[in-house]
């Protein structure tokens, strides 16, 4: 079973920094993928046949003092997510309902001289 685990490591301002932390994701035993990624750089994306995270973690929070296990999640194969995609695709249909009126109008007769009066 492939796992995708993300882990945040907020010390990872340098290449030297980055390339550390990949060589640690690297000796885990059965990683075969490692990414950097996020919005400043700071996510560390490991790709893995029965990957511990928690050592995982364990082992970058010795060398960078903080690491947080992010997720873990089950990787798919390209061919079986474009399979369940247009599966899905399939699935969805847009209806259009017809617009309707719900008030009816009618006209309000009016009289300009009333002949009776509450008062």
């Amino acid at each position: 079973m492939k796992q995708k685990i993300v882990i945040n490591v907020v010390k990872m301002n340098c290449e030297k920094c980055k390339s550390k932390a990949m060589k640690i994701a690297v000796k885990a035993k059965g990683v075969t993928k490692v990414e950097i990624q996020g919005e400043h750089k700071d996510q560390l994306v490991v790709i893995g046949d029965e990957v511990d995270s928690v050592k995982l973690t364990r082992s970058l929070r010795k060398e960078f003092q903080y690491a947080n296990l992010l997720s873990v999640q089950e990787e798919k194969e390209k061919k079986e997510e474009k399979k369940e995609e247009k599966k899905e695709e399939e699935k969805i249909t847009l209806m259009q309902w017809p617009t309707m009126s719900y008030y009816q109008q009618y006209p309000i007769p009016c009289d300009p001289n009333p002949s009776c009066s509450i008062m």
